[in-house]
């Protein structure tokens, strides 16, 4: 009887890791876990640090010098920021097709970085009373 429970148990523990196991792996493997994963690749040390902790990070454009915060998420979440961090405007840009939302801040931080005046071109203004800063303090 002590051995019949002793077995059960132990299947149980391996079920339990199997399960664990399975999910981690798939878990990492979705396309929002890898679309984060290659953006954070791509931000500097201090980017990182910045999004790991408030979920966006600041960008500097490469043709006026001026600051952007790249918040968490696909659309309207681009803001012009002045040098105390308070958001001035609201831009949105995106690439075109659906994309993770990793996928989209890098498209967009590249986009500030190399081409800023092209990207603004095409993007929408928005006032950025619209949008309040809990709007992007939902989870991952």
């Amino acid at each position: 009887m002590f051995a019949a429970f002793r077995f059960r148990a132990s299947a149980r523990a391996r079920m339990h890791a199997l399960r664990e196991l399975y999910r981690r792996f798939f878990g990492e493997n979705t396309p929002d876990a890898r679309g984060r994963r290659l953006l954070v690749e791509w931000l500097s040390p201090a980017q990182r640090a910045q999004f790991e902790q408030y979920r966006y990070f600041d960008v500097t454009g490469c043709d006026s010098g001026k600051m952007y915060r790249i918040h968490y998420g696909t659309a309207a979440n681009v803001h012009q920021i002045d040098c105390d961090g308070h958001a001035m405007m609201g831009w949105c840009f995106v690439p075109s097709g659906f994309l993770v939302p990793g996928d989209v801040m890098l498209a967009q931080k590249i986009a500030l970085e190399t081409d800023e005046n092209g990207a603004l071109a095409l993007a929408n203004r928005f006032p950025t009373a619209t949008h309040s800063e809990h709007f992007y303090r939902r989870p991952f």
